[in-house]
């Protein structure tokens, strides 16, 4: 990335992370996955009950390692073994978790996080319920405003997803959203989150590359 090209980027960072703390969210940015491991563990202890939401990016950073090196109690759904009825139990008990790792479909320049669900698991404990909620993203989730967000997720996110679990959705053929009826479709819930009432709650990662979807 030339000069030019960077001034233009490190400005749209730059009023995101100013409207997220008008809006009452803390916000970083970071150049790698690294520096985001490193500020991760300045705003969680050890010793921490930990849990995640689905995400493409929380194993591409190293988050999910890091929540597995046997410093803090992670409530790890993706562990080998666990039954549907273990994975619900572990949805359940976020709620009541220290800090709650995901990613995002979208931030706005506004400050806003947009993300859509299936099943609602993961917007509802980034709403309400973890003492922390930690949202780790990619340069790539930036987008203007709120219809930027729904066009990135009709257009991107959504379709990528349904090819990645392997869903029978029309997106996972043609590659964009055709607001389906399939038993398989995974867009069930959308959730703005706009502002906050604990300014110490919500902590955005932004990191300086391409990341998830």
């Amino acid at each position: 990335m030339d000069n030019n090209a960077k001034f233009v980027l490190e400005k749209r960072v730059s009023r995101t992370i100013e409207n997220l703390e008008k809006n009452k969210m803390s916000g970083y940015f970071v150049q790698n996955e690294d520096e985001a491991l490193k500020k991760i563990q300045e705003i969680i202890k050890e010793g921490d009950t930990v849990t995640v939401g689905g995400s493409m990016t929380l194993f591409e950073t190293g988050v999910i390692d890091l929540l597995r090196n046997g410093k803090y109690k992670f409530l790890d759904r993706y562990e080998e073994g666990l039954s549907q009825d273990d994975i619900k139990e572990i949805y359940r008990k976020s709620f009541s978790a220290d800090a709650y790792f995901t990613s995002s479909n979208a931030i706005t320049e506004e400050g806003e996080l947009y993300n859509v669900d299936g099943r609602g698991n993961r917007v509802a404990a980034m709403i309400y319920g973890p003492d922390k909620v930690i949202v780790v993203l990619g340069v790539n989730k930036i987008v203007r405003d709120l219809d930027e967000a729904v066009m990135r997720n009709r257009e991107w996110a959504a379709p990528a997803n349904a090819k990645r679990l392997n869903k029978k959705t029309p997106c996972s053929e043609v590659g964009y959203c055709m607001d389906c009826s399939s038993k398989d479709r995974i867009c069930s819930d959308y959730a703005i989150i706009k502002k906050q009432l604990d300014e110490d709650r919500i902590h955005v990662i932004i990191v300086n590359k391409e990341l998830g979807y």
